[in-house]
């Protein structure tokens, strides 16, 4: 295929044996154990991790489920928000909740959208979506007028001089700064602020107490993703993730164990997730014709490389800075993810109002009816992304599905919320969609070939054309 030539990096080449063991699939005995502790670690006793011969890992019901039982509640390994949705809504940057105040999400937004703050959006590449559980859509773009709304109102509705009313019901977690100074990324706790920051964010700031020039190298590392693709952000979180998980093992006194053996401990919750390179994986364009394709894939390989580059000069690690290691890791997002959605409170916010007795809606009306306006159609703007989820991965696909993907109203963060879709007994394989199953058999199967398998559930089965 494509861009799978000789790679350009020269990392590949000297680090060749180590690369391919970080790209091995992982031992069945030490996957069974991961997933077994992460399970029994996250207390989700209503499910196991199982493997077939047929469809290799798969996730098994360890009780009844009724329809509409949550199934799993499952915390993502690592994830970002789409750089464009960042215009729209206000999250903490590690559970992915809203914060600030009702007022502030809507003064910032008509804020942003009154200064014409918006990454260009012309090219679907600088947002990355996935159609894989729910939908996802770049936004950043509205048919409202924030114009209408004097520039004094939006400031103080951000600085919360402006109380709006029946906000005290959708009250917010107060924002938390980034400890190390960067404006780019804000938090609902103390708590949060600490675990991203131990996590990713340490070697990711772009504040000010980041060293001046990895800071500069970070900052050219950002906008290359802004204005390209910004899956390479979630790649980026991914490598300090495990970066720092090996700092930390490679700390511990009773550690005797080699370097690459840490790193590969490291990498370990990462080594789970499927992967292609992402430039043999990513679907064609509708607008590429498939004389193209060659061509195509050549060009986001040295797309992936030229982020590459930027990130090393930043910060680096010889493994983990190989092409071929990137190039997998942001395959794995485009073939494993679950998207990463969170329902805007502000659209609770409006539908309360709307939901009033008349003579009472109509008074608020006059006072909150010129900030709908302006915000217009989209008002209600979720926070989008792209994530890892550890156990949701493992779920095998159905055109016929029994459980889905579905955020329940009290679901207010990052997680991926599994719901049965039908009664599921003890022993019974649980299965998800990764595709529209409404779609014919040869268009699900088309989409399906870029996972890498034929499907033949029961559904398949009968649709298949003799």
């Amino acid at each position: 295929m494509g861009g799978s030539g000789v790679s350009p990096c020269d990392l590949d080449r000297e680090f060749a044996p180590q690369i391919a063991q970080l790209l091995a699939t992982p031992p069945l005995q030490s996957a069974q154990e991961y997933y077994d502790e992460l399970i029994r670690s996250k207390k989700h006793d209503g499910i196991r991790v199982s493997y077939s011969s047929k469809h290799g890992k798969g996730v098994c019901a360890n009780r009844d489920f009724a329809e509409e039982d949550l199934i799993l509640k499952d915390q993502m390994v690592v994830g970002a928000q789409h750089s464009l949705n960042k215009i729209d809504c206000v999250v903490c940057s590690y559970c992915f909740c809203f914060i600030g105040s009702i007022e502030f999400q809507i003064g910032r937004r008509l804020y942003l959208q009154s200064i014409g703050a918006s990454i260009d959006s012309t090219s679907e590449r600088h947002c990355h979506g996935s159609d894989v559980g729910s939908s996802t859509g770049c936004s950043g773009s509205t048919n409202g007028n924030s114009n209408d709304v004097p520039q004094g109102v939006v400031m103080s509705l951000m600085d919360g001089d402006t109380s709006l009313p029946f906000t005290d019901q959708f009250r917010l977690p107060s924002v938390v700064a980034c400890p190390g100074g960067c404006e780019g990324e804000l938090y609902c706790s103390q708590s949060c602020a600490d675990s991203d920051w131990d996590s990713y964010h340490s070697l990711l700031c772009t504040g000010s107490k980041t060293e001046p020039l990895r800071r500069s190298a970070l900052q050219k590392f950002v906008q290359h993703a802004n204005g390209t693709n910004d899956i390479f952000l979630v790649a980026a979180k991914a490598i300090t993730f495990t970066l720092l998980r090996y700092k930390k093992l490679k700390r511990q006194p009773a550690s005797h164990e080699s370097s690459f053996s840490l790193l590969m401990e490291a990498w370990k919750p990462l080594s789970m997730g499927f992967k292609k390179r992402w430039w043999e994986c990513v679907a064609l364009p509708e607008d590429i014709d498939s004389s193209e394709e060659d061509s195509f894939r050549q060009q986001m390989r040295d797309l992936a490389f030229e982020s590459l580059q930027l990130l090393k000069d930043a910060i680096f690690d010889p493994e983990l800075f190989s092409l071929d290691v990137y190039g997998h890791l942001i395959g794995m997002f485009e073939l494993n993810n679950l998207d990463l959605v969170v329902a805007s409170p502000v659209e609770d916010y409006f539908i309360h109002i709307d939901d009033l007795p008349e003579s009472e809606k109509e008074e608020v009306e006059k006072v909150t009816g010129l900030f709908l306006d302006a915000l217009g159609e989209d008002y209600s703007v979720p926070c989008e992304g792209t994530a890892f989820f550890p156990l949701q991965s493992c779920m095998n696909h159905s055109c016929c599905p029994n459980a889905r993907a579905f955020k329940r109203d009290e679901d207010k963060d990052g997680h991926a919320v599994i719901l049965a879709l039908k009664p599921i007994s003890k022993g019974e394989e649980i299965t998800i969609s990764y595709i529209d199953e409404d779609l014919s058999y040869e268009e699900r199967q088309a989409q399906l070939a870029d996972y890498g398998f034929t499907c033949a559930c029961s559904k398949c089965q009968e649709e298949r054309p003799i």
